[in-house]
């Protein structure tokens, strides 16, 4: 039943406002081939930089050159309201997360933002 339950779930979550706003500006944004270029190196260098704060390095050409990506992605406007509306995705996902956790009691610890 609670694998029916999280069917139910990811089929709620697919017709969700988010999603939608979140696939149509992603379409938007993919079109051009320099900002998906940009938004996957932004992706790939988010994961490093995270990584980084998780094992205690500090790594200051990285996060230099993650600010410089992101600075050119803000003056893209399908770049920015792609992004916008992933965080908004994600932060919906985490907020699921959080109380799926909470229901099983189970600490999240870094993860909880």
């Amino acid at each position: 039943m609670v694998y029916d339950t999280a069917k139910k779930l990811a089929g709620e979550l697919r017709e969700s406002e988010e999603y939608r706003a979140y696939t149509l500006a992603k379409e938007r944004a993919m079109e051009s081939g320099t900002t998906r270029t940009l938004i996957e190196e932004y992706s790939r260098l988010q994961i490093r930089a995270q990584a980084a704060v998780i094992t205690g390095e500090r790594d200051s050409e990285l996060v230099t050159k993650l600010q410089k990506v992101g600075e050119l992605l803000q003056f893209d406007k399908d770049a920015s309201a792609y992004l916008m509306e992933e965080f908004r995705l994600k932060r919906m996902l985490g907020d699921v997360y959080k109380i799926l956790a909470e229901a099983v009691d189970i600490d999240l610890g870094p993860l909880e933002a």
